[in-house]
């Protein structure tokens, strides 16, 4: 059975930095009562034609979320238990499904069990729920030394493989699904993160929910290794993110070319995988920083939403908001936003149509989202390629060049080609070859007629 993440669009939200929550937290002070500000989000999500929300972190931590201080607890700044679960009620009677970041390669200093090794050293109970030195101190200098993430000393690692650990985030997880209907989750860090607890979790989730989703965060290696192996349903494909935005720039879409028939082409590596594509994120400079020519935005969209894999947009970025990552930290990416501000902060409001429009496409055709992959024209500035799932053909062309250009694409058993993307443009199949003529920045979803 086919999950239902195969026919997704998501939208990824970082919840602290839309509704401004404070960069520091205060452990110490009242509730706010900035959930509120999340229900307008519900509305534009739905309008751009996304069926699942992905969270950035919403759980107690220090700062930016991804340094947990408490699993069971919503992120003071945002609001309470009973609020979000309110809110994410709304999310499901909107037809929507809600993800989670789940941060469990490390928590943040803060956290009460680290808090308890910080009070009582070696006599604390939780000593084995970390990787601790007490022959040396810390970068902090604490009277212990311990393993942080990748360099960070304020993300503290925890041993997931530990019962007492283990038991505890499951513990989180149950209650998740349970409080706050959570349909998945994204494992933060999955390429640092104990392949054997990945499986373990995604076991223990399948027994809450048979249809419960889990993408993992894998920056680089065999994408295979994780899927394959059952640890998780997706990972983070950060080939194509790269091949997307430096193919367009290098003008070279020889690039993107080769990633796709790579992982997706007949014997390709991923073939029959479900990976998650993106055109950036909260750790990524936004799409429209990192392109020299911003008109490629309308091309790579169309390539993002068309070729095998979930698509997903992250907040702002469906305008063409910019931003890039300051000198020590990631907060340009994160901004406060509302849906009510986005015609007026990114400088391509007309971009969000032309994802409406996509979104619809993959809904109407089954292709898009399950069909196999394959290359039919590639050079310097254009690409073409078709997606079929049964009866159900799809031609994809693009072309990245600031000029208007034609593709000669081979095709069968068909008389016309008719464009969905831009309706009342057909062209003619002579000798089993169509010539399509491509307008600048701007591409063409092909239906061969019946």
């Amino acid at each position: 059975m086919l999950h239902w993440a195969s026919d997704a669009f998501v939208y990824n939200l970082y919840p602290l930095g839309a509704v401004g929550a404070p960069g520091r937290n205060d452990l110490h002070a009242p509730v706010s009562q900035r959930i509120g500000q999340l229900y307008a989000w519900l509305n534009h999500v739905q309008a751009l034609g996304a069926d699942t929300l992905l969270l950035g972190p919403v759980f107690e931590s220090t700062a930016h979320g991804y340094d947990t201080a408490d699993f069971f607890r919503i992120d003071r700044r945002l609001g309470t238990n009973e609020e979000f679960a309110q809110w994410s009620k709304a999310l499901h009677q909107q037809g929507l499904r809600l993800v989670l970041d789940g941060v469990f390669h490390h928590v943040g200093r803060d956290f009460w069990a680290f808090r308890d090794v910080l009070a009582h050293g070696q006599a604390s109970a939780y000593c084995h729920w970390f990787h601790l030195d007490f022959t040396r101190r810390s970068p902090h200098d604490d009277p212990f030394f311990y393993e942080g993430w990748n360099g960070h000393y304020d993300l503290v690692k925890l041993r997931v493989n530990n019962p007492g650990v283990r038991e505890h985030l499951f513990d989180a997880i149950r209650m998740w699904v349970e409080e706050f209907g959570t349909d998945g989750l994204r494992l933060d860090a999955a390429d640092a993160l104990d392949l054997g607890f990945q499986k373990e979790l995604t076991a223990f989730c399948r027994a809450l929910r048979p249809d419960f989703w889990i993408m993992a965060e894998v920056i680089r290696g065999d994408y295979r290794r994780w899927i394959s192996e059952g640890a998780v349903d997706s990972v983070t494909n950060y080939e194509l993110h790269k091949g997307l935005y430096s193919s367009h720039n290098d003008r070279n879409l020889f690039e993107v070319a080769h990633s796709l028939n790579r992982q997706f082409g007949t014997g390709g590596l991923y073939d029959g995988l479900l990976l998650y594509n993106f055109a950036d994120n909260h750790d990524v400079e936004r799409i429209a920083s990192h392109l020299k020519d911003t008109g490629h935005l309308y091309p790579l969209h169309i390539l993002l939403f068309t070729m095998p894999g979930i698509p997903s947009t992250y907040y702002g970025s469906e305008v063409g908001l910019e931003g890039r990552k300051g000198a020590d930290t990631d907060a340009p990416l994160r901004p406060a936003l509302a849906p009510s501000d986005l015609p007026y902060r990114g400088a391509h409001p007309d971009l969000l149509p032309v994802i409406q429009r996509l979104a619809a496409l993959r809904k109407q055709h089954v292709a898009l989202g399950r069909g196999s992959y394959h290359q039919l024209h590639v050079s310097p500035e254009q690409i073409a390629f078709l997606r079929q799932a049964g009866e159900d053909r799809i031609i994809v062309a693009v072309n990245a060049g600031g000029a208007s250009a034609q593709v000669r694409i081979n095709i069968s058993s068909t008389r016309r080609l008719v464009d969905v993307l831009n309706p009342g443009h057909t062209f003619d199949v002579h000798g089993s070859a169509a010539v399509v003529l491509l307008d600048a920045h701007w591409g063409r979803v092909l239906v061969p007629e019946s």
